[in-house]
């Protein structure tokens, strides 16, 4: 199982093939806002772990496992966000608040938020009625 730091690495990568076609560490450093020497450790760290294929000067490509591991981390990601909007959270919290979260919470939780997103998002009546409750807290 990849660390939490080993996560954002492999959650950056993999947003950016999806984006770009390929990451260079250039782009990992200045996206995790981390030195590109950073980035290069972590990158050798992945390639042992068989997240990625790390060849120095040409370039990685995420193996199988790391395609699947990015892929559900992205998904983690973007649930977060979506149940932190779909809760009332204002938007300039939401980033820095699924950062601070995403680690902590097992998949069975990731699971379950996800139940949960569907549910509201199923009958827009359960979202409306979660707004009354809200404004009602407000007020009180």
């Amino acid at each position: 199982m990849p660390t939490p730091s080993m996560e954002d690495y492999l959650e950056r990568i993999y947003i950016l093939i999806e984006e770009k076609g390929y990451a260079r560490v250039s782009d990992i450093a200045e996206a995790l806002e981390v030195h590109p020497s950073s980035v290069t450790k972590m990158v050798q760290k992945l390639d042992k772990s068989d997240y990625l294929i790390y060849e120095r000067y040409r370039g990685l490509i995420l193996t199988a496992k790391g395609k699947k591991v990015g892929k559900r981390l992205v998904y983690r990601h973007e649930l977060l966000e979506d149940f932190l909007r779909l809760i009332g959270v204002d938007n300039t919290h939401i980033y820095r608040d699924v950062e601070g979260i995403e680690h902590h919470l097992s998949w069975d939780a990731i699971d379950r938020i996800g139940d949960l997103v569907q549910y509201f998002q199923e009958s827009e009546g359960r979202v409306k009625q979660l707004r009354e409750i809200q404004k009602r807290n407000e007020d009180h």
